[in-house]
């Protein structure tokens, strides 16, 4: 497949940066081996960033490509579009390029306008939440009260690029120290939680645990488990505690440098790097990382090599991080059949909507109606970017008839300029942009006129009710 080329403007960042080294036009040219007037070009965004120009940038300035590649101002300025999409601001229209400056521009200042409308809704929310309460004077605590930490600590995974080296080496040391191999897993960490910790680990049945999965009792020294836990899960427990017991220094020590607000956050990402830890534990970044190029990230394969689920398999795509031997950058979600986003990592720069579910043309919720089988999907976002996905379901825990199993849906995919890596793409015509289905975040994010599918106008867009005709879209709504 051709390589699709897309052109980097970056003459904000580049002007920028070259005004935090306080040097001249002149002076950075001369270090870049290009004249004044063609870096004079590249500032105005009248000539884009040679790769060559890129690699020149990164080795003289010492900055990271990712800084310059557009991936992060695009993220930005999609987030920026959500904000600006509120009806707080019907009175402001704003323009996709005007969104784009802006983030090029002050970067720090686009960010901040971002924290303050999550701020925002997170507190609408909140008081809605508590209303109800009062007004229903019943009840367990609102589900709501509970999301916004939540949504703190997957945006701190997101912004490091859900990679955490000091959790790799943590788990590839205790492979060594522990001997532990993939064939014996699990027997390996029982011992090492009993000879480390004095943790002795007991499955009980169903009837003995009938409300929780696992219990770690620190009087009696023991872990129980219970019989619901698939295979999987039950490795990736041992492997929890053994972060959570052995690790726990290292834990903290993250959580601190997050500078997370409030309590329960802190508590809810510690525990997401103990599962981050446990995930690095089942699939060791080395060999994992090998085995997903040269199985062609086939999902299946990879999960029977390492004894990990569909979704444990998936997930750790994401994390391949590692200078020197990053995999594919994989976006990742995983919804439920009413479009509760419960999982949400984008290292492609695909854009997920936090309020307002996902875009009906994407084949996410086909993979429902296909149970346990693989679709795949060419889509096209309204940036123009194109990627490849592919959608699945799995099933959740369950405990038999009166508890069915939970099914979810995992989407996983990378621009298609990745997608020849993928067993997935063979076969397809990756350059026939024809073939990729026009997609946006949401209906009410979405500026695509010619949508039969769409359920709503866009906000911050009026409606313009026509009574002679209508077009394929329910809604015809005016432009900037």
């Amino acid at each position: 497949m051709a390589e699709r080329s897309h052109k980097v403007f970056a003459g904000t960042r580049v002007r920028r940066l070259r005004r935090e080294l306080n040097i001249t036009q002149m002076q950075m040219a001369e270090d870049l081996s290009i004249s004044p007037s063609y870096l004079n070009l590249i500032e105005r965004n009248q000539r884009p960033l040679s790769a060559q120009i890129l690699l020149r940038l990164a080795d003289v300035f010492d900055i990271d490509l990712k800084e310059l590649s557009g991936d992060d101002q695009s993220q930005a300025a999609a987030s920026l579009k959500e904000v600006f999409s509120d009806p707080v601001f019907s009175e402001t229209r704003i323009s996709n390029a005007e969104l784009t400056d802006l983030v090029g521009a002050s970067p720090s200042a686009a960010h901040a306008v971002v924290s303050l409308y999550r701020a925002y809704r997170e507190s609408l929310a909140n008081n809605a939440g508590m209303a109800e309460q009062l007004a229903n004077r019943e009840g367990t605590q609102s589900q709501d009260m509970m999301r916004f930490p939540i949504d703190e600590v997957r945006d701190y995974f997101h912004d490091s690029n859900n990679h955490f080296p000091e959790l790799e080496n943590a788990a590839e040391t205790l492979w060594a120290d522990a001997d532990l191999t993939i064939e014996d897993l699990y027997p390996g960490l029982r011992q090492h939680l009993k000879k480390a910790h004095d943790i002795t680990v007991r499955i009980l049945p169903v009837d003995t645990l009938p409300d929780i999965t696992w219990r770690l009792d620190r009087h009696s020294r023991r872990l129980f488990l219970s019989e619901v836990l698939a295979p999987a899960s039950r490795t990736f427990q041992l492997a929890l505690h053994v972060g959570l017991l052995g690790h726990v220094g290292l834990i903290d020590e993250i959580v601190g440098r997050a500078g997370l607000a409030g309590e329960e956050a802190r508590q809810l990402f510690r525990l997401g790097l103990a599962n981050y830890f446990a995930g690095a534990v089942m699939m060791p970044y080395e060999s994992f990382h090998g085995a997903a190029e040269a199985l062609r990230y086939d999902i299946d394969l990879i999960g029977n090599r390492y004894n990990t689920s569909f979704e444990q398999t998936a997930h750790r795509l994401t994390t391949l991080g590692r200078a020197g031997a990053k995999g594919v950058p994989f976006f990742f979600l995983r919804v439920d059949h009413a479009g509760n986003i419960s999982k949400r990592f984008s290292a492609s720069g695909f854009h997920f909507a936090r309020f307002g579910g996902t875009c009906p043309r994407w084949n996410i919720f086909e993979a429902f109606r296909t149970p346990d089988r693989i679709v795949t999907q060419l889509v096209e976002m309204e940036d123009g970017i194109a990627y490849f996905t592919l959608s699945s379901t799995v099933r959740g825990m369950g405990a038999g008839h009166r508890m069915p199993q939970q099914q979810l849906a995992i989407g996983i995919g990378c621009k298609i300029d990745y997608a020849k890596k993928l067993v997935y793409a063979d076969g397809l015509d990756l350059d026939d942009q024809s073939a990729a289905t026009p997609i946006g975040v949401n209906c009410r994010l979405c500026m695509r006129t010619d949508c039969n599918q769409r359920a709503n106008p866009p906000l911050n867009r009026r409606v313009m009710v026509a009574e002679n005709h209508r077009g394929i879209s329910p809604f015809t709504f005016a432009q900037l």
